[in-house]
């Protein structure tokens, strides 16, 4: 059967096919990314005992967290053009792999120092893990669809958080010992094997494009392969397609600083919710051991998981973007500063918890915006600029924090400046929306179809 005059499919049969390639790629993709979620957040949980055994202060824990994004931001766009180059299958298991390794190295560390090659190493090494799968999906999934998978992806996000918890706490306090090692370390070996292995699996699992997939029928592949390729096509007449043009358009930037925001709560929330539980023992007078907080601090990212399944198929069914990221944002702009004058921990954890609602339901959506105006060689690069964007956050949001709270002594005047820093992007946002126009859903038109982005043979 000819790829590029695939005989037309029934519209369930279609809806067969999507669901086929979701079930071969979401739960994979997914797992590699509560894995990658988890190797870079970890040190949250392995931060309330190794502090101490390496003499780190807030700030200098701060700074060994947000080290991370700097070799992270300098390799992000030539990561994701490589992958463009070279196709997901081999730079996605090339990154697992070398990321899994330099995880696993961090358990050895021995000073504040080696600690921050470590955390500098480990960014090096993921760098375009996320936008490459970002790009690797609008290679699979048609638009109408496209944000609800986006979703069930990105639900590894707080399900890492929600499950990485209770695991960091257990190892910490029960495997203490295990090897001879302290706890902490013990934590960072476990958790960086799996992501090997992950690594070396995906060699062998992942298909690069639509046409290469000999887990889908001859018909299912044209339709498929047609299909994606008519929505590139689309893309290209509306938008851009070369790495120049993409860096020269506002709107990616607009998207960059507004995902710096999102980023920004993510990332606060994420490295420091656990010192802020544990905080609760001087606040409110709470005793509780490491596994116990580690449970705690679980709650949130598990209702922000729901959330963010609900929220991006509520988007899907309405076709709505901008108000679907800019709600949500605001949400937890208004409440991320709110928790810490509460007057229970019950309380601060509930409103922590919308925070954590607004910041996870907004990411899926997110995703889609870039996928409007951009296409081929534009997208790996105005993707991975975006990301970079982000990744920036990832370094100011922990850092800035930490010294906040070496220097007030609390966590509030660091999480005001997260509450602002998010509603400025939220606002960024509404006043560009009108920029942000959904290309039409392109049909497959056999005659006119081109090929999809270049792979290796």
């Amino acid at each position: 059967m000819d790829s590029e005059n695939p005989r037309p499919l029934p519209g369930a049969v279609q809806a067969r096919v999507v669901r086929k390639v979701a079930l071969r790629l979401i739960p994979f993709l997914a797992v590699a990314y509560l894995l990658n979620y988890l190797d870079r957040t970890n040190i949250a949980f392995a931060n309330l005992t190794m502090s101490k055994d390496l003499g780190l202060s807030e700030t200098a824990y701060g700074l060994a967290s947000g080290l991370f994004f700097v070799g992270y931001v300098f390799f992000e766009v030539p990561s994701n053009l490589a992958l463009h180059r070279f196709g997901a299958r081999r730079w996605i298991a090339r990154i697992m792999v070398t990321w899994g390794l330099v995880a696993i190295g961090i358990a050895f560390v021995n000073s504040p120092t080696t600690l921050y090659i470590g955390r500098i190493l480990l960014g090096v090494a993921e760098a375009g893990f996320f936008p490459g799968v970002m790009l690797y999906l609008t290679w699979w999934f048609p638009r109408t669809v496209r944000v609800r998978l986006i979703g069930l992806f990105m639900i590894a996000l707080p399900v890492s958080s929600a499950l990485g918890a209770p695991l960091s706490g257990a190892i910490i306090e029960y495997l203490h010992g295990f090897f001879g090692l302290a706890g902490w370390r013990v934590m960072f070996l476990i958790e960086g094997v799996p992501t090997v292995a992950l690594g070396i699996a995906a060699w062998f699992y992942l298909t690069d494009y639509p046409r290469q997939a000999q887990w889908l029928t001859p018909g299912e592949r044209a339709w498929l392969h047609a299909t994606m390729a008519a929505e590139q096509r689309a893309t290209a007449e509306g938008g851009h397609t070369s790495v120049r043009q993409s860096l020269r358009d506002a709107r990616v930037w607009v998207l960059g600083f507004v995902y710096f925001g999102l980023g920004y709560g993510l990332f606060a929330l994420s490295f420091f919710l656990p010192t802020i539980v544990a905080g609760f023992a001087e606040s409110f007078h709470t005793e509780f051991s490491t596994f116990q907080s580690a449970l705690i601090v679980a709650i949130p990212f598990a209702i922000g998981a729901i959330a963010l399944v609900i929220w991006s198929r509520r988007s899907d069914r309405t076709g709505e973007r901008i108000w679907h990221v800019a709600l949500p944002t605001l949400l937890a702009a208004i409440t991320v500063p709110v928790a810490m004058y509460m007057r229970s921990p019950a309380g601060a954890m509930a409103v922590i918890s919308l925070t954590a609602i607004g910041i996870y339901a907004a990411f899926p959506v997110f995703w889609y915006l870039p996928s409007t105006f951009l296409t081929g060689p534009a997208a790996a690069s105005g993707i991975a600029v975006v990301n970079t964007m982000g990744a920036a956050a990832g370094f100011a949001a922990p850092y800035l924090t930490g010294w906040l709270l070496d220097l007030t002594g609390t966590s509030k005047a660091g999480l005001w400046v997260v509450g602002v820093v998010m509603f400025a992007s939220a606002i960024v946002l509404l006043a560009f929306g009108r920029r942000f126009r959904a290309q039409p859903t392109a049909e497959a038109r056999p005659a006119e179809a081109s090929p999809t982005p270049r792979t290796v043979p």
